[in-house]
């Protein structure tokens, strides 16, 4: 491996190792329903992001509560001896990706047959925290 790729793999290793990352996969929500979730707490604080999540009545709140939750967990898991409230730790990325599609037919008039399309999605939540000194890192996602 030349230099400058074991350079720049050195510095994604880390940049990863101050983020901090939970995945929802094949969730059973539409994704423009979990989007309007998610838009409620891009780039909150955790706990205010709690919040909100709690109080919200939509059904995606839940699933997304519980996805933060996780995220938690894994910020805990490497960073041992250190309290939550000290770390600033917000919500740096949110993104919701549509998954598969389960395709239904639903009987229609005369005959005919109508296409029930049931749809769900891929959440990923990063956590970042205000100390950690944030860099920017070319990728190429072609």
């Amino acid at each position: 491996m030349g230099s400058r790729k074991q350079n720049s793999a050195n510095q994604r290793k880390e940049v990863a190792k101050s983020l901090y990352v939970a995945k929802l996969m094949d969730c059973p929500t539409s994704p423009r329903k979990m989007r309007l979730v998610a838009d409620m707490i891009r780039g909150e604080g955790v706990d205010k992001a709690l919040q909100i999540l709690k109080l919200s009545p939509k059904e995606a709140s839940l699933r997304v509560e519980k996805l933060l939750l996780s995220a938690i967990a894994n910020w805990q898991t490497k960073n041992e001896g250190v309290r939550i409230e000290d770390s600033e730790l917000y919500i740096r990325k949110i993104d919701v990706d549509s998954a598969r599609q389960l395709k239904r037919i639903r009987p229609a008039p005369q005959g005919r047959a109508h296409r029930i399309r049931k749809r769900s999605n891929h959440v990923t939540l990063i956590l970042g925290s205000y100390d950690v000194k944030e860099t920017n890192i070319k990728t190429n996602n072609n």
